[in-house]
């Protein structure tokens, strides 16, 4: 049975949550401010937060920012904002994905489930040789990524875009393929999430690697 830590200060959405993630079979704790939520997500042990960004206190994105470096989980943020800025502000914190407000039951379900899955697949396939491409070195054993025997630090999602990519060289992917593909959900008109990941690994690794194809997507050049 999976744990979720849901952070959310208001109550009658907290407890709507909580309700259907548990008759999904979920197990599920509430947090009603940042500071609080914070303290549980250190101290217990969950498989995927819910986050709500409009909190008292500290907000959303400082616990998320908080967070991040120290726990390998999926991350969903939930908000009422529906300005790109604020989307790519979470991504680049290391979101794993977002939901916004108003959502349906079953939509927050489904994508907690399809994250969850995902993690689990990709932990799952960790277990594999080093990849590499150039200078560019992945050893899924340790989920450790190297630029020229430097190590580079990637959020959770600008990891497992980049295993997939390299296990997938010279391939063409448009946004909504990588979205399924990684995140495990069909895009629904939202490409957002592939687009700030991959700008965040060409500001970490070099424009050589993720190379866009116009009209049609990216593709990874292991040369």
């Amino acid at each position: 049975m999976a744990h979720i830590l849901i952070i959310e200060d208001d109550r009658a959405i907290a407890r709507i949550e909580k309700d259907y993630l548990e008759m999904s079979g979920f197990s599920v704790t509430l947090a009603e401010d940042g500071e609080t939520g914070c303290r549980a997500a250190l101290t217990g042990q969950f498989d995927l937060i819910l986050l709500d960004v409009m909190l008292p206190g500290m907000d959303g994105f400082t616990v998320l920012q908080t967070l991040r470096d120290k726990l390998d989980v999926p991350i969903l943020l939930v908000t009422a904002r529906t300005e790109d800025l604020d989307k790519i502000r979470g991504l680049g914190l290391g979101a794993d994905d977002y939901i916004e407000k108003p959502f349906s039951p079953s939509v927050l379900v489904a994508r907690i489930r399809a994250n969850l899955n995902q993690y689990a697949r990709l932990k799952q396939g960790d277990r594999d040789r080093q990849l590499r491409a150039g200078d560019l070195t992945l050893d899924p054993r340790s989920r450790r990524v190297f630029l020229a025997e430097q190590e580079v630090a990637l959020k959770n999602k600008e990891y497992e875009l980049l295993l997939f990519f390299m296990r997938n060289p010279g391939m063409v992917f448009d946004r909504e393929t990588l979205y399924e593909r990684v995140w495990g959900l069909e895009a629904m008109g939202d490409s957002a999430t592939v687009a700030v990941h991959i700008n965040r690994l060409r500001e970490k690794l070099g424009e050589q690697f993720i190379q866009t194809v116009r009209g049609a997507g990216y593709r990874f050049s292991a040369e």
